[in-house]
């Protein structure tokens, strides 16, 4: 029962860590609540599109009688918003799970088209809506960000997910094990330090070059948070195993297993690769604020 409840408790708290990270992150689709004809309804605003995917803004809708226009310019540029029409649109679903576990073969709704842009490359967007009561602009003081990025292939993005996510269960239950004194906190530690290197830094970087074009971005080469954020993580629980040798030493383990949990429920992507449209090089978000504050003052 103890067992079971430890490791219970990693899996929830792995689940829960994940989930906020992934929640809050700056590339989740933002949440809007429209109301169109005296109906409010919501709807989820992409902010993160890949290379192999439409460029295209999406509000799931059904009703045909409103009209809505897209307005959008590279983020953080001087350039004026271009107009881009929303449109009715029906696309085949072509997915396994979707068509036969969900039933779901196809989506509608109103479609508005942007530039496609490099990889690292962000449009920001508003949009407004004209129904019977009128005209409604939504989001113009805080526009939509849209980051693009490289298509990364499904045999290297898929055991990068998994193998991140055991390394947060692992951590967590090699910290909840220490902290109870449970004889196996040891083996779970060298099992969070493999998939940690396996899934971190060695898929991780590969992930980043398909979807920006650089293998590493953080520390010493940039400041990109995710891979800086995986290096704190990686060098904690090399030091942790080290500790525990030839000694049982729980402490690092508690450290280790802590700190990998409060760095990566840091969102995902924040301060990420960012194309500079000035200087024309990716950099990361930091960085680039900290330049483009430069330039807008000199």
């Amino acid at each position: 029962m103890r067992n079971f409840l430890t490791w219970f408790s990693a899996f929830i708290i792995t689940i829960a860590a994940a989930y906020y990270q992934r929640k809050t992150g700056p590339t989740y689709p933002k949440s809007c609540i429209i109301e169109v004809n005296d109906s409010a309804r919501e709807v989820n605003l992409v902010r993160s599109l890949g290379l192999d995917e439409r460029p295209e803004v999406r509000l799931r809708t059904d009703d045909t009688t409103m009209k809505a226009t897209l307005y959008y310019k590279r983020y953080k540029t001087t350039d004026d918003y271009q107009a881009s029409e929303f449109t009715y649109r029906t696309y085949p679903v072509k997915s396994f799970i979707m068509n036969r576990i969900f039933n779901i073969t196809e989506e509608k709704g109103f479609y508005a088209e942007v530039p496609r842009q490099p990889p690292a490359g962000k449009i920001q967007y508003y949009f407004e809506i004209t129904d019977s009561k009128g005209t409604t602009t939504y989001l113009k003081e805080n526009p939509v960000v849209i980051r693009f990025k490289g298509a990364v292939p499904a045999s290297i993005l898929s055991p990068h997910i998994i193998l991140m996510f055991l390394a947060m269960l692992f951590s967590t239950l090699a910290g909840l094990m220490s902290v109870f004194r449970h004889p196996k906190f040891r083996k779970y530690s060298l099992w969070t330090l493999a998939t940690l290197f396996l899934g971190g830094m060695i898929l991780g970087p590969l992930v980043q070059k398909y979807a920006f074009g650089e293998f590493w971005t953080g520390v010493p080469f940039g400041w990109d948070l995710t891979d800086n954020k995986t290096l704190i993580a990686f060098v904690f629980w090399i030091i942790a195993v080290i500790m525990n040798r030839k000694k049982e030493r729980p402490a690092y383990v508690i450290l280790a297993s802590v700190v990998l949990l409060l760095v990566f429920s840091i969102p995902h992507s924040v301060f990420g690769s960012e194309l500079d449209y000035v200087s024309g090089e990716v950099t990361q978000g930091l960085i680039f604020i900290f330049s483009f504050r430069i330039f807008k003052n000199s």
